[in-house]
């Protein structure tokens, strides 16, 4: 293990106990003041932890696939239209009143990262050119937020609007151990698809015709790139809501620290994005607010002067 991996393993060793004590109210598992101490550790922040762990590697690993795929610094997972569809999938359960039925609504979100990743491969399979992909992706993405703010806009009552509006936020309230073993599979199956691809990534670098000359097969390699990312931002949306930045942010945070070829940005990016996630959950449930600030906005609130910053070192790079 690298240096660079390492340190990001360890900081994460040691933030994980912090975030299961810390919140509004500060546990011990052997502090007798507080009913239940253990329970509510084991059943409620434990696997809150873990899940904002295994959802911060999934982004993280997708946003650096991603850009590495589309030579883009300013790329990002939701460009795909994966995560937008996974979410308008989650939002029609709730549109239908079908949240209440045990695990509805992760399935359906995968159902729509599923169905995204499907037409994605069917619109820009058969040439495997990037600009068709790419262009894809954000037609997707238009299609599925237009559904969805449909579906806002026609919710029958004023509490399905509120619920899915919530949950639009993106937060790891309230999850349990069930929505690990939704998450944890998918993404770790996805990120083992995305980490194979990392060699081809390499080669990609060196143009597309560059690349089909040291015998990358750009269909095959796009079709991992459809699975892999499909599988961590739809298991991602499923059990989180929409939890955006964190795959733009991540690749570039690590990137200096790296040799700049996207095989070896992966798993650095895999650690930082459940660094990233950890910690923005832990400084949410301890900000003195009124109620707990959901994570998707603590991140968008990072995100944005962040993706600003990009554009204006662009900018100045290109002038």
């Amino acid at each position: 293990m690298s240096r660079l991996n390492l340190t990001l393993a360890l900081a994460i060793a040691v933030v994980l106990p912090i975030s299961l004590l810390s919140g509004r109210v500060w546990i011990s598992p052997l502090d007798s003041t507080v009913p239940h101490a253990a329970t509510i550790l084991a059943e409620l922040r434990l696997p809150r932890g873990l899940l904002a762990v295994i959802v911060g590697a999934g982004l993280g690993g997708a946003g650096a696939a991603m850009q590495g795929y589309l030579r883009n610094p300013l790329a990002d997972p939701g460009l795909f239209g994966i995560a937008p569809a996974a979410a308008f999938g989650a939002v029609l359960t709730l549109f239908l009143g079908l949240a209440a039925v045990p695990f509805a609504l992760p399935f359906a979100a995968l159902i729509g990262a599923g169905g995204a990743m499907a037409l994605l491969a069917l619109i820009a399979g058969r040439t495997g050119g990037i600009a068709l992909f790419t262009l894809a992706g954000l037609m997707i993405a238009s299609l599925a937020g237009t559904l969805t703010s449909l579906a806002i806009s026609m919710s029958p009552n004023p509490f399905a609007t509120s619920e899915i509006v919530t949950w639009l936020m993106g937060a790891l309230t309230d999850r349990s151990w069930g929505d690990i073993w939704i998450a944890a599979p998918l993404t770790f199956a996805g990120l083992a698809v995305l980490w194979r691809t990392g060699p081809l990534l390499d080669a990609l670098t060196l143009g597309e015709q560059a690349a089909l000359s040291l015998g990358v097969d750009a269909r095959r390699l796009q079709w991992w790139i459809v699975i892999g990312i499909g599988l961590v931002v739809g298991a991602g949306v499923a059990v989180a809501g929409i939890v955006g930045f964190v795959g733009l942010m991540v690749p570039h945070l690590v990137r200096p620290f790296t040799d700049r070829r996207p095989s070896t940005l992966i798993v650095p990016s895999v650690l930082a994005g459940a660094l990233l996630v950890l910690v923005a959950d832990t400084v949410c449930r301890l900000l003195p607010l009124a109620s707990e600030l959901r994570l998707g906005i603590a991140l968008s609130l990072l995100g944005a002067p962040f993706f600003l910053a990009l554009l204006l070192r662009l900018r100045r790079d290109l002038a």
